[in-house]
């Protein structure tokens, strides 16, 4: 999979999911928590399915 995602975005996805799975441990006990598998997954992958069907990218290659 090609990269689409540019660094600050990977930092911010990686937290939010981070964030959302540790409400199972202090926050509403539900199953919402499962939803910060998908920021943190794409965060640490650097791909986002959606961006790539959408045909998006907010990575800037570095033009030499």
């Amino acid at each position: 999979m090609t990269k689409n995602i540019n660094d600050p975005e990977r930092i911010i996805r990686f937290v939010v999911g981070a964030f959302l799975i540790s409400l199972a441990f202090w926050g509403p006990h539900s199953n919402w928590f499962l939803l910060g598998i998908i920021p943190l997954a794409t965060g640490f992958i650097g791909t986002c399915p959606l961006y790539s069907a959408l045909g998006i990218s907010t990575l800037h290659h570095k033009k030499m």
